[in-house]
C-alpha cells in the first residue's frame, strides 16, 4: 500500500494513506448523505478532503462547500484544505464585506464558512448552491431547531444540480431522538461510525488515560456553604407551601419549570392572586442561591466574590431581599474575608502542583474551566509560579472584559503549538473542532454534565503519543454529579448509536434527483474505487453521458421565467436579515429584497406595512415606549398598516396584564391597527406569505419602498424644536404654540409671559430663558466655577 495519497487534485506526500480513512470516504461517495461519528484526531477533516477531491474532480466546474460553527474553525478548515488539495480554497465570515463575500464564493472551488453568513448572503441572493457538489457540515450535531444549518440543508437540497451531505462529528449526543432530528434535518441517510476500538483504527489511535483527582473543600467554603444551604433551603420549602413545588429537592431545571407554570398562571388571570408574583420572586432568589453554591463548591472563593458582586448592583426584589436574608448576608460577609485573606479552593493549589509536575516532564498542557473569572484567577497563579501559560477564551464580551478577536484567536494558538507557550488555559471556545495538536495532558477544572463536551475536551490530546486527561472533583458536591452524568450519556449515545433502529422509520423527505442515492448502480459506484484501488480504470465517456443527462433534466424542469412570475415579492429591513422569518419565506418560495426600511419590518405594497413582533419584544417596547412611537409612523406611512404579534408567551413575563392589555387596546383602538397574532417564525412566514398573495393577486404592482421617513410638516417640525427646550413636552409644547403663534415669540416671550400658559410654571419659564438667552462664553465661565449644575 502507498503510503501517500495518490489523486489529481490531492498535493503528492501530504496525506497519509490511512485505509479507514480511504474506506469511509469511499462509503460517503457510494452511499450518499452521510454523518460519520468519529473520535477527535482521527482524521474526519481528511475524509472530507479525500471526498471533496473526487466530487471536483468528476464535477471539474462544481463548487465544495464546508460550514463550521465558529470563524477561527472555519480559517482552520480553509488552511487545511489549502494544504491538502491543490484547488483555491477561501473563507467567508460576517467579517468580510458583501462585496468581497460574492467575489471570494465566485472565484473559488473550495469555500469555508461560517453558516449563518452563508444564509444571510443566500436570502439577499448574492449567490446559489446550484453549482455545489458537497456540503459538509462540520459539528453537525448542531443542526437541530433554528440553528442555520437546518435552513443550509433545505436550500441545498432545493437549489443543488449534483447533492451530496457531508455530517461531521465526535459526539452527536445521547438523545436518540435527537439523532434523528439531526438527520432528518440534514437529510442524512447513512450514519458511520468509527471508534478507537476498531481494528483497522486502533493502530492509529492514543489511547487517552483519564484520572479522577479528588480534592476536600476547605473548612471556610463549608461555612459558607451551610449558610447558602440554609437560605437556598428556606425559599424551596415557602414554594413548596405556596404549591409551586412538590418537594424541596429540585435543580435549576426544576425552577425553571415551576417559573414557567407560575408565568402561565399570570398570564391566564385578570387579576392575578399576589402569591403568583411572591413564587416568581422566590424562584428568582433560589436560582441566585443555586448558582452561588455552584460557583463555591466547583470555581471557588474569587469567582464567588466576583458574582456576589455583581448581584449587589441588581435592582430586582428577589436580589434585594438577598441582600438582607439573615443567610445569604453573612455567606456574602465570610467570602469577602475570605477573599481578602486569599483564601481559595484546594483545586486551584492542586492544579498548580499537577501542572508544575507535568512541565518538568516536557508536556504541553491545556486546561478547561467554565468561567472567564475562574480563568483570570488560574491565570494570576501561574504568573506568581512563574508557569508560561496564556489565556484563551471567545469573541463575546463578558463582565466589561472584551473577548478575543479571531486575529488574537489565532495569534494564540499559533503561538502555543509553536511552543511560546507551555499551558493553555480555555474556556468551552477550545472544546470544538480546533486543531490544538501535540497535547500530551488535559486538565478539567470541573467536570461538565454534557457527554458531548466532554468528549470535545478529551479529544484535545491523545493525538500523537498517549494521553492523559485529568478531571478535578471535589468532594461530595454537584462536580460527582456532573462527572456521572457525563459518563452515563456518553455510554447511552454509544448505544443508540450502535442500535440499528437508530435510523429505522426516519420520514426523509425524497432526496433531490441530482444526489447519490444509496441505490446507486454499480456502474455508477465505480467512479469513487479509485479512493482504494489506484489501479481500478475508469469509463470517463459514462460518467460524461450521465452527468450530460442529469444537466439536461435539470433545464427541462426549470422554467424561471414563470416560476418568477407566480412568486410574491416582498421588501425585507435589513435588521430582519438573521431571522427565521426571513428563512422560512424563502422556502415558501417567497422573492425578498432586502432594504433598509425607515417604518416597518416588512413591505408588501405601496399601501400595506408590517411591523413583527415577538411577543418578548411587544412587552419590552411598552417599558420603553417605542411601541406607540412605531405605531404612529405606521400610520402616517401607510394607508394599511398592520402588526404581526408572533408568540403566545405574551403574559409569561413580570409586566402586569392590564398593561400589555392596555396597549393592545390602544394600537388597535387609538390608533386603529390590526394587530395579527401568529404561533412561530414559519407561522408569520406563512401569514405573510398569505397577505402578499392577496395584495398582489392580480399583478405585482410598481413599491415604493419606505428607505426615508415622509418630511415632516411645519407644525411637526415648530413642535420639534419647541420640545427641545427644557422640561417641555409635547403638550406644553401644542399649547405654547397655541399661545404664541410661532416658534419666534416662543422665544422671545418674558418669563411672566410664558407662566401664563396652563402647565408652564416659574421653573420651567426660567430653565428655558436661560436655554434661549444663555451665553457661549458665560456659560463656559459659569460651568468653570461650578455655578451653574
Amino acid at each position: 500500500m502507498e503510503k501517500y495519497i495518490s489523486h489529481p487534485l490531492v498535493h503528492p506526500n501530504k496525506v497519509e494513506a490511512r485505509l479507514y480513512q480511504q474506506l469511509l470516504a469511499a462509503d460517503v461517495l457510494k452511499k450518499g448523505n452521510t454523518m460519520i461519528v468519529a473520535p477527535t484526531a482521527l482524521g474526519k477533516t481528511i475524509v472530507a478532503a479525500l471526498v471533496a477531491a473526487d466530487r471536483l474532480e468528476k464535477i471539474p466546474q462544481s463548487k465544495v462547500l464546508v460550514v463550521a460553527p465558529s470563524k477561527p474553525l472555519v480559517v482552520q478548515h480553509e488552511e487545511s484544505f489549502r494544504e491538502f488539495l491543490n484547488l483555491t480554497s477561501t473563507s467567508i465570515t460576517g467579517a468580510i464585506k458583501p462585496e468581497e463575500r460574492t467575489k471570494r464564493w465566485d472565484e473559488s472551488q473550495i469555500i469555508c464558512a461560517t453558516p449563518q453568513t452563508v444564509e444571510s448572503d443566500l436570502i439577499n441572493n448574492r449567490y446559489s448552491l446550484k453549482d455545489v457538489s458537497l456540503m459538509v457540515f462540520d459539528e453537525c450535531h448542531r443542526g437541530v431547531g433554528s440553528y442555520a444549518y437546518v435552513y443550509l440543508a433545505s436550500r441545498y437540497l432545493q437549489e443543488a444540480h449534483n447533492l451530496l451531505v457531508l455530517g461531521l462529528t465526535a459526539s452527536p449526543g445521547s438523545d436518540k431522538e435527537k439523532i434523528k432530528c439531526v438527520c432528518e434535518n440534514l437529510f442524512i441517510q447513512e450514519v458511520i461510525i468509527k471508534s478507537e476500538e476498531d481494528a483497522d483504527v486502533s493502530p492509529y489511535f492514543n489511547p487517552i488515560e483519564v484520572e479522577w483527582v479528588k480534592v476536600e473543600m476547605g473548612e471556610e467554603q463549608k461555612r459558607i456553604k451551610e449558610h447558602l444551604d440554609k437560605a437556598l433551603k428556606q425559599r424551596l420549602k415557602l414554594l413548596k407551601s405556596l404549591e409551586v413545588l412538590p418537594t424541596i429537592s429540585v435543580g435549576k431545571k426544576d425552577l425553571l419549570m415551576a417559573r414557567g407554570r407560575v408565568q402561565n398562571r399570570i398570564a391566564r388571570s385578570t387579576v392575578p392572586p399576589k402569591e403568583c408574583f411572591r413564587a416568581i420572586s422566590l424562584i428568582a432568589a433560589s436560582i441566585n442561591v443555586q448558582h452561588a453554591l455552584e460557583l463555591l463548591e466547583t470555581q471557588g472563593i474569587s469567582t464567588l466574590q466576583q458574582y456576589f458582586l455583581r448581584l449587589k448592583k441588581k435592582n430586582t426584589k428577589a436580589a434585594k431581599g438577598l441582600m438582607v436574608d439573615a443567610d445569604f448576608a453573612p455567606a456574602m460577609i465570610l467570602t469577602k474575608k475570605a477573599y481578602e485573606l486569599g483564601v481559595e479552593h484546594p483545586k486551584l493549589n492542586k492544579l498548580i502542583k499537577i501542572l508544575q509536575k507535568e512541565l518538568k516532564k516536557g508536556s504541553k498542557i491545556i486546561v478547561f474551566t467554565q468561567y472567564r473569572d475562574t480563568l483570570e484567577q488560574i491565570y494570576q497563579c501561574c504568573e506568581k509560579e512563574n508557569i508560561n501559560s496564556v489565556k484563551f477564551f471567545g469573541q463575546g464580551k463578558s463582565n466589561g472584559e472584551k473577548g478575543l478577536t479571531q486575529k488574537e484567536q489565532k495569534k494564540i494558538i499559533k503561538a502555543f503549538r509553536m511552543g511560546t507557550y507551555d499551558v493553555l488555559l480555555s474556556t468551552s471556545v477550545a472544546e470544538e473542532g480546533i486543531d490544538i495538536p501535540a497535547v500530551d495532558l488535559v486538565v478539567l477544572y470541573e467536570p461538565v454534565p454534557s457527554e458531548i463536551r466532554m468528549i470535545q475536551r478529551r479529544g484535545r490530546t491523545g493525538r500523537k503519543n498517549t494521553g492523559k486527561m485529568k478531571v478535578l472533583i471535589t468532594k461530595g458536591t454537584r462536580d460527582e454529579g456532573y462527572y456521572w452524568s457525563s459518563i452515563h450519556k456518553e455510554k447511552k449515545m454509544k448505544e443508540q448509536l450502535g442500535d440499528a433502529s437508530v435510523l429505522s422509520n426516519l420520514e426523509i423527505k425524497p432526496l433531490h434527483e441530482n444526489s447519490i442515492s444509496p441505490k446507486s448502480s454499480e456502474n455508477e459506484n465505480k467512479i469513487y474505487e479509485n479512493l482504494i484501488d489506484k489501479n481500478t480504470s475508469q469509463n470517463d465517456s459514462e460518467i460524461d453521458s450521465q452527468e450530460e443527462k442529469i444537466e439536461n433534466s435539470n433545464n427541462q424542469n426549470r422554467n424561471p421565467t414563470k416560476s418568477k412570475s407566480m412568486k410574491p415579492l416582498i421588501y425585507a429591513d435589513s435588521r430582519e436579515g438573521n431571522s427565521r422569518v426571513l428563512r422560512e419565506l424563502t422556502k415558501l418560495g417567497v422573492e425578498i429584497e432586502i432594504k433598509t426600511m425607515a417604518v416597518g419590518d416588512y413591505q408588501i405594497s405601496e399601501e400595506v406595512g408590517l411591523e413583527r413582533k415577538t411577543a418578548s419584544d411587544f412587552v419590552s417596547s411598552i417599558a420603553d415606549k417605542r411601541l406607540y412611537k412605531q405605531a404612529k409612523e405606521l400610520v402616517e406611512e401607510f394607508k394599511k398598516p398592520v402588526i404581526i404579534l408572533e408568540g403566545d408567551n405574551l403574559y409569561s413575563g413580570f409586566m402586569n396584564p392590564n398593561a400589555i392589555r392596555g396597549a393592545l387596546a390602544a394600537i388597535a383602538v387609538d390608533f386603529g391597527i390590526p394587530i395579527i397574532p401568529t404561533r412561530s417564525p414559519d407561522d408569520t412566514a406563512a401569514m405573510i406569505r398569505r397577505i402578499a398573495i392577496r395584495e398582489q393577486a392580480d399583478e405585482r404592482p410598481p413599491v415604493q419602498v419606505r428607505t426615508e421617513r415622509k418630511p415632516l410638516t411645519l407644525l411637526e417640525q415648530q413642535l420639534f424644536i419647541v420640545e427641545s427646550l427644557p422640561n417641555v413636552g409635547p403638550v406644553n409644547a401644542r399649547k405654547l404654540l397655541e399661545e404664541f403663534g410661532s416658534v419666534k415669540e416662543i422665544i422671545n416671550a418674558s418669563e411672566d409671559d410664558l407662566q401664563k400658559v396652563e402647565g408652564i410654571g416659574k421653573k420651567i419659564a426660567k430653565s428655558m430663558k436661560k436655554v434661549v438667552e444663555g451665553e457661549l462664553k458665560r456659560v463656559k465661565v459659569l460651568e468653570e466655577k461650578k455655578l451653574i449644575d
